[in-house]
């Protein structure tokens, strides 16, 4: 199982593919079943999924930020549905983030969890670069290329795989210790399921360039980024194993897919300024040091001199966002509205405008709101924030993102039992919302409502797969002076239910009392030394966590230093 994990996260990333298009028309591939269903069904391989992000979203390399996030779903989504069928059996909700690492990658994950490396964003070039490579990792799970290289093993033995996909996923961070995963004389398994994955790039490659092509984007930027990708591969450093540097991208590949665009009628698509804005934030949280921002900022200047009045306003917000993460707020609103302006500029006298400017509306009143709010101690500016986020809630109902500031403004700005009810409100319509219950907490907390603020919690840490911590927290809960019967109710509520789903995940273990005091589930994400130290015997800790602080040994199993 531990060579399967290793080459599933060798095989299935775009970088490192080795496939070769056939010179036919595409043709529709059908969405496979057959006996692997049997070992792995759709909602087995979402559920595995769904474990692995859990531990994922508590790593420090996961961009948990709000206009990142809504933009890769948003075009990550359009792309889904361009192709009939992608969602499956389980009609599979797809999710897109990004992880901060500086090699081009990108991977799928069981069950509709699609990752982009940051360096791979801030590459492409244009929208139909990055569709490609999201086009292509919509294919895997389309084809369920995971599910059919397990699929002749059993469901118990999804836990360790999943672990172990983690172990693989930390081998970015390279390092001698990082190679033992795929080391250990595990060397002629992985060779076999590299034939394997040879496959899925073939028929995740063909489904990619359909999806480009019926979202209406150019599929030559295919091509573009296959030939960034070729030439990043001379520049992976020498720890990365023999077997991965035989398998490159190939001149071979791209020649086939350059005659395939032949046969395509020619589709040109104008960026959204969306694009360009998140590629801004993304570079500044790629590298938050130092140098890193000096980096950025340099970036910056020279993309505001370009001619192209997109880039003129990528580099302004990106200065803004720059100088609101270096704390200087007023330089941020600065320029923040010099970006603004910029992007309503018309168009020079003589200049016809090809097509309407997109304006990135939620992108600009996120950042916005997120400015004010980064002035806690100024109440005229947090009262401004809540006059914000509410215009902007109401006219973005669907962001969550804005969502969420508005929210936070009112909790910033003591508007408390407002806050209150309008988080309740979005608690009911959106139940799987971990930033809302959070929030919610937060406000429960300053109102002094103990009771409510640890059911609240205990909604945030099952949401996050922390069902004994939520049940902690139902404890405290129970215990708190000012329960009110309709609290003990929904505490009896919950409790049975997630005892129930502890059992079920725990098979025969579960049957055990579970009465007993258990750690808090975020105590690994507290500031100190202590807690950080204490991460390898932490069992909520992040697997990514304990392999940076511990390595893996020779047997690709996790060890202490």
């Amino acid at each position: 199982m531990r060579a399967v994990a290793a080459a599933l996260l060798v095989a299935m990333p775009m970088a490192m593919a080795q496939s070769v298009l056939a010179p036919a028309k595409i043709p529709n591939l059908p969405a496979l079943g057959g006996t692997e269903n049997q070992d792995l069904s759709p909602l087995m391989e979402r559920k595995l999924g769904e474990e692995i992000m859990r531990d994922i979203r508590r790593d420090r390399d996961y961009l948990d930020d709000g206009p990142i996030l809504e933009y890769m779903n948003t075009f990550g989504n359009a792309l889904v549905e361009a192709r009939p069928g992608a969602r499956g059996e389980a009609n599979y909700d797809y999710f897109f983030f990004v992880v901060r690492d500086p090699q081009l990658n990108a991977f799928a994950l069981p069950g509709g969890f699609i990752a982009v490396h940051s360096a791979l964003l801030l590459q492409a070039q244009t929208e139909s670069e990055l569709a490609s490579v999201l086009g292509h990792e919509i294919g895997h799970v389309v084809q369920r290329h995971i599910a059919r290289s397990i699929g002749q093993q059993k469901q118990d033995a999804l836990i360790p795989l999943a672990a172990m996909i983690l172990a693989a996923l930390a081998s970015r961070q390279g390092g001698d210790a990082a190679m033992g995963v795929f080391l250990g004389g595990q060397g002629l398994a992985i060779q076999r399921q590299l034939n394997f994955g040879r496959d899925a790039e073939r028929e995740a490659d063909r489904i990619g360039f359909q999806i480009m092509g019926e979202a209406g984007f150019d599929t030559s930027g295919m091509v573009a980024f296959f030939q960034q990708m070729q030439n990043s591969t001379r520049n992976y450093s020498d720890l990365v194993p023999a077997w991965l540097l035989t398998h490159p991208l190939t001149t071979e590949r791209i020649a086939d897919i350059q005659a395939r665009i032949r046969e395509q009628p020619y589709k040109q698509r104008a960026d959204s300024l969306d694009f360009y804005l998140v590629r801004s934030r993304a570079r500044v949280l790629q590298d938050q040091s130092t140098n890193g921002y000096n980096e950025a900022k340099q970036f910056f200047q020279a993309q505001i001199q370009q001619e192209s009045w997109q880039q003129r306003a990528a580099g302004q917000y990106g200065m803004a966002f720059l100088t609101m993460k270096q704390g200087d707020t007023a330089a941020a609103q600065t320029w923040l509205d010099k970006a603004y302006d910029t992007v309503n500029r018309p168009p020079p006298p003589g200049v016809l405008a090809v097509a309407p400017r997109s304006k990135a509306e939620t992108i600009f009143a996120a950042t916005s709101i997120e400015i004010k709010l980064a002035q806690p101690d100024n109440q005229a500016v947090l009262a401004k924030a809540v006059k914000e986020a509410e215009a902007a809630h109401l006219k973005f109902p669907l962001s969550r993102g804005i969502a969420h500031q508005y929210g936070e403004a009112m909790l910033a700005a003591g508007q408390l039992e407002e806050a209150a009810v309008y988080l309740r409100d979005q608690a009911q319509l959106y139940r799987s919302d971990i930033e809302i219950f959070d929030i919610l907490a937060r406000v429960y907390s300053k109102q002094g409502k103990l009771a409510l603020q640890h059911i609240a919690l205990a909604e945030s840490y099952a949401l996050q797969g922390g069902t004994l911590s939520a049940l902690d927290q139902l404890n405290y809960a129970r215990k708190a002076p000012d329960a009110s019967f309709y609290d003990q109710s929904l505490i009896d509520a919950r409790e049975r239910e997630w005892q129930a789903r502890r059992r079920e995940e725990m098979g025969d273990k579960g049957k055990k009392d579970m009465a007993e005091s258990r750690p808090a589930f975020k105590a690994e994400l507290k500031s100190g030394s202590e807690n950080k130290n204490n991460n390898l015997n932490n069992p909520f800790a992040s697997p990514l966590d304990r392999y940076r602080q511990g390595g893996v040994g020779a047997d690709g199993m996790l060890t202490k230093p």
